[in-house]
Parts: C-alpha cells; sequence; structure tokens
C-alpha cells in the first residue's frame, strides 16, 4: 500500500528561504503587525450574545482579519465566534473544541495554518529591537571536546 501525501507534512515553507525561482512557491502574503484598521462589519447571524459581540470586536482586530474582509468572510468568522462562545463553557463537548480548532485553522488564526497559507506577519519596531538585543550565541563544544579534556589531550 502506497502512503498518500497527507497536509501539512514535511517541513513548514520558510519565507526566508533562498530558492525563491520555482513556480510552484507562490509569493507571501504578510499581514499587518497592528492588525485590521478597518470598520468592523455588522454582525450577520440572528440572535447574537453579548459574549459573541465581545468576541466579534476583538476576532475583527487581528491581523487575519484584513484577509477576511478582503475575502468577504463575515459569515464564517461569526460562525467560528458562536462555536468559540459555545467551546468556552466548562460543558462544552470535545466535537465543538475541536470544531473550533478547525474553524481557527481555517481562518488562519494558527501558526501552522499561517505557514500553510504562505502567511505572515509584518514585523514591528518592537521586534526589530527584540532581535537586535538578542545575546550573541556562543558555540558549545562538542561531546568529543569534553572528553578530550577530562583525558588530558585538550
Amino acid at each position: 500500500m502506497v502512503a498518500a501525501a497527507r497536509p501539512r507534512s514535511g517541513p513548514a515553507p520558510d519565507p526566508d528561504a533562498l530558492r525563491r525561482d520555482r513556480k510552484s512557491d507562490s509569493a507571501w502574503t504578510t499581514l499587518p503587525s497592528e492588525g485590521f484598521t478597518g470598520p468592523v462589519p455588522a454582525w450577520p447571524l440572528a440572535d447574537g450574545s453579548d459574549r459573541e459581540a465581545e468576541l466579534w470586536s476583538v476576532f475583527w482586530r487581528k491581523p487575519q482579519a484584513v484577509l477576511w474582509a478582503r475575502n468577504q468572510q463575515a459569515f464564517e468568522v461569526a460562525m467560528h465566534v458562536r462555536c468559540f462562545a459555545e467551546a468556552e463553557r466548562l460543558d462544552a463537548s470535545t466535537s465543538i473544541r475541536t470544531l473550533v480548532r478547525q474553524q481557527a485553522d481555517a481562518l488562519l488564526l494558527t501558526i501552522p495554518a499561517m505557514h500553510s497559507a504562505r502567511v505572515r506577519m509584518a514585523s514591528d519596531e518592537l521586534t526589530s529591537v527584540r532581535v537586535a538585543q538578542r545575546p550573541a550565541v556562543t558555540p558549545r563544544p562538542s561531546v568529543r571536546d569534553r572528553l578530550r579534556a577530562v583525558d588530558g589531550e585538550g
């Protein structure tokens, strides 16, 4: 029996890969780190709760909302919000929690889903400062070098 390819098998796509000239390698989409700044759409479903209204506002300020607005995905986001509110309950079923995770992947809310779809966040000033302030990594001696020091050869 031959194994079929599985979703997300293999290494994640690397936005900094040296080979960018492949026809099969589509360009990466960069989302703004400050999130979506456009108007939050009106709630599209019937009978929204207070918790759903709160989550609706929070989700539409995420960077991924730029793509949702472009693709007119208000209904998909609303269903995710509704299921998310249900999954928060202590007595929520495993199936609703699994559905929320699957919806989060479909809406590119998880890092693996973003990498799969070749979506990344723009770096902000704080990220640049953090990277610049990282201490230099000094190479550790190998096991062989450490053993030589014990044997008195080093």
